[in-house]
């Protein structure tokens, strides 16, 4: 006999704590500066970068369609374990075969989780036949996990000026948390009456298809999660060079850029905080449309006028990775709308894989151009290359349609 459910309360409130114990923001500002102390230069990082998004790529359907066999609840667990491990070990690495064998490790422990976190809030709002307020529950979430990443992002950046890898045993340490909390979920009951157990590798297979050749998701798939995603994630892998070069330009001493970066996380991680707090309110009074259709092309501009202004990276930065989880969060909603619980995991789990593959070119490409001119030059070529993709995209097909595949206009 299993033990009794618990209210959906109970879980969407031990989902609050989870997503808590997601602890990145403890080494992220100076992860980066890390991997160059170690000898690493731009391309080598972007080697790495490519390691993890190649395993992403043949892990996210595999480590998904287990999500949806196993459970939501026991694939998060399982993810969880691997990336607590991993961080530990990035803290020991010495060199980049370490690393690259660590980056692997990293990603397959990532692909059971994404996706299959939104999976189970979604099934779980389900069983409370609330399902429409996704984006507002998970944008909860993600802000109560970036008000800890604000004292994760200051305490990481203090510990770097001691030693740069003490912020991943932190992070070790609080993403392990994650394993108790985890226990203490239930499977949502939707899952469990979906016959997702049964999902053979056809069925995911077919799934797959359909989905990604469905008319109201694939321009979007290309718009989000293919052009966005993929600039969105060169800006997380250039603020901390960038920065460290541009900082001592407005007053700041070389031996204090560590702590300074810890700050500006912090300050990302606020931001983030109160985007995502309201985005059901974005959803509501903005609308994914307009959402959608402003968004890039104010990060495009904001990076190609770097080249021509290097102090603009503060502010362009901080708006950049500020709007990045709730515009995430706005897409998983949007996505969610369109499919349905069988599945739901692995065709998550699809959409994963194609930002991994579409950002490999992205990451192995600016790697080369920094080395050979600067990070600032990456980015002024991605931020041209977001326009004028987005522009081709939305002259082929509008990439936000309502659920029933026509346009979208207050959705």
């Amino acid at each position: 006999m299993g033990r009794a459910r618990r209210t959906v309360g109970w879980n969407i409130g031990l989902y609050y704590v989870y997503k808590s114990t997601k602890a990145v923001e403890f080494y992220r500002p100076i992860m980066y500066l890390y991997f160059l102390s170690l000898g690493l230069d731009f391309t080598a990082i972007a080697v790495l970068e490519g390691i993890y998004n190649v395993t992403t790529l043949v892990s996210e359907i595999p480590t998904g369609y287990v999500g949806d066999r196993v459970g939501r609840r026991n694939s998060l667990l399982i993810g969880t374990g691997i990336i607590t491990l991993t961080l530990v070990g990035i803290g020991f690495a010495e060199n980049f075969v370490h690393l690259a064998a660590l980056y692997a490790c990293w990603s397959f422990g990532y692909t059971f989780r994404s996706g299959t976190s939104d999976a189970w809030l979604y099934d779980t709002l389900t069983d409370d036949l609330s399902e429409d307020q996704f984006a507002h529950v998970r944008g909860r979430g993600q802000s109560a996990a970036l008000l800890v990443g604000v004292v994760g992002s200051v305490l990481g950046g203090y510990l770097a000026q001691i030693d740069l890898a003490y912020p991943f045993f932190v992070a070790a340490g609080v993403t392990g948390v994650g394993v108790p909390v985890l226990l203490g979920m239930d499977e949502p009951a939707s899952y469990e009456e979906s016959e997702s157990d049964e999902l053979g590798v056809r069925e995911a297979a077919g799934v797959i298809r359909e989905t990604l050749s469905e008319e109201r998701l694939r321009a979007f798939v290309v718009y989000y999660f293919v052009l966005f995603s993929a600039v969105s994630y060169l800006v997380f892998m250039y603020v901390q060079p960038v920065l460290k070069t541009v900082l001592p330009q407005v007053g700041v001493v070389p031996g204090n850029v560590e702590p300074i970066l810890g700050w500006f996380y912090a300050a990302i991680s606020l931001l983030s905080a109160g985007l995502s707090y309201y985005t059901g309110a974005i959803r509501e009074r903005i609308g994914l449309r307009t959402w959608f259709l402003t968004i890039p092309f104010v990060v495009g501009i904001a990076l190609v006028a770097l080249r021509m202004m290097p102090v603009l990276a503060i502010p362009a930065f901080l708006f950049a990775r500020g709007i990045a989880e709730t515009t995430r969060s706005l897409a998983s909603q949007y996505v969610n709308d369109r499919i349905e619980t069988l599945g739901r995991a692995t065709v998550l789990s699809s959409l994963a894989m194609v930002s991994s593959l579409a950002v490999i070119p992205f990451q192995l490409g600016s790697g080369v151009l920094s080395d050979v001119a600067s990070p600032l030059t990456a980015l002024a070529v991605a931020g041209g290359f977001l326009i004028v993709g987005s522009l081709v995209v939305i002259g082929w097909e509008t990439p936000v349609k309502s659920a029933t595949g026509h346009r979208a206009e207050a959705e």
